[in-house]
């Protein structure tokens, strides 16, 4: 269930965040067709229930997302995960990661379907399609988990829907927080996007031209010795916190129109790092809380710009890197001065997980979008304004 979680502490008319259980309707999409239209299957009450399966990455996540046409509401039923944690000082390679998500998918789905459907026996009846990750991401892993949902599909008798990895991020977070037509910053290990909506597409307004923002911090965690464990940014964020860290003058900041670059960056305090440490010029603290500022300032600039191009006041933050509160503490602000509202989600929601595939999945699945089996093939290039976002109304954004 999604669980209420304030997200910023900041006046109640500049901060949405999740709700309780049901998410109703109201982000703006278009009507739902009845399930009849499309020929989808439905249970006993008339209600569409999806499985969604996650692995592009160290994460292998298994949701599943119910649709009740009487109340207009969606609702995770269930969604268990497992993180690969690598070793510290080594990032997660393709083929560990590969043998990690084999060795727990089963167990997930098995623990998805009996938190789902505790009492019923046979929980795939209740299925009406299984929604995976198609890409992008890391091709080992993908491959995994698309070779799990062929399987179950041909035992169930029920089609797939492969969604794009970060329109799955995106509609989940849209329902969950209700934002209908946010400007997206999208943050992740691996990818790092402003996102706008027109004309049926997702439009990339900004985007790194090197490495993501999440890749570049858990490479400066390596640097310095910080564990995995949980995540190499979620350290990075805490050590940031210590009382007393000092700014750090002088780090590159590279905005190049609406794109931004990390490399530099990372290069830069990797060699702080590796000089004065030892010598107690620096600590771990002044180098990270420097970092994170420098890095987010840079997010929140081309986000801004965005907002101004196409006239919106509403952001939305997801991905992985999006859970953290820094980075939401300073959008925020910039949000607030423009009088608009940030919408923001906590580690369950922004973290990749089985559940946003399945909403992403749903919302094709209800406009008549299925997947054939000799196109499951996954990709690790697949860019957010490839899809066509059929469930939204075809608006076109303006110059404002």
């Amino acid at each position: 269930k999604i669980t209420s979680s304030r997200i910023i502490t900041m006046s109640e008319t500049t901060t949405k965040s999740t709700t309780d259980g049901q998410c109703p309707d109201i982000i703006g999409n278009l009507p739902v067709p009845p399930s009849s239209v499309h020929n989808t299957r439905t249970n006993s009450k008339g209600q569409t229930v999806v499985i969604g399966i996650e692995g592009s990455a160290n994460k292998v996540g298994v949701g599943v997302l119910l649709y009740d046409p009487s109340s207009r509401t969606y609702e995770i039923l269930s969604n268990p995960r497992k993180t690969y944690v690598p070793p510290q000082g080594h990032g997660f390679l393709p083929k560990e990661t590969s043998w990690h998500h084999q060795a727990h998918i089963v167990a997930l789905i098995q623990t998805a379907l009996t938190e789902a459907f505790p009492n019923n026996p046979n929980p795939a009846n209740e299925l009406s399609a299984i929604c995976f990750t198609k890409g992008p991401g890391m091709g080992g892993p993908l491959r995994s988990c698309a070779i799990a949902a062929r399987t179950l599909s041909k035992i169930w008798n029920i089609p797939m829907v492969g969604v794009n990895h970060c329109v799955g991020h995106i509609e989940m977070g849209r329902i969950a927080t209700g934002a209908s037509d946010p400007v997206v910053l999208y943050v992740s290990g691996g990818n790092t996007q402003v996102i706008a909506f027109s004309d049926e597409r997702y439009r990339i307004f900004g985007e790194t031209i090197d490495i993501a923002i999440g890749n570049c911090l858990d490479r400066f965690a390596r640097v310095i010795g910080l564990s995995n464990d949980p995540s190499p940014g979620f350290n990075i964020e805490q050590e940031a916190k210590t009382p007393g860290a000092k700014f750090i003058e002088g780090l590159p900041y590279v905005v190049k129109g609406m794109d931004v670059s990390f490399s530099g960056i990372l290069t830069y305090v990797a060699q702080e790092a590796k000089q004065k440490l030892t010598k107690g010029l620096l600590s771990k603290a002044d180098l990270c809380f420097s970092l994170q500022e420098t890095l987010f300032a840079m997010l929140v600039e081309i986000t801004e710009r965005t907002m101004a191009h196409c006239g919106q006041n509403q952001v939305l933050i997801v991905g992985g890197v999006g859970c953290n509160r820094r980075l939401q503490e300073m959008m925020g602000e910039m949000v607030k001065q423009r009088g608009g509202t940030l919408c923001a989600m906590d580690h369950r929601y922004c973290i990749d997980n089985g559940a946003m595939i399945a909403q992403a999945g749903i919302f094709a699945l209800q406009h008549g979008i299925t997947t054939e089996m000799e196109d499951t093939w996954c990709t690790q290039r697949f860019r957010t304004d490839q899809v066509r976002a059929i469930w939204r109304p075809a608006t076109v954004l303006k110059h404002t």
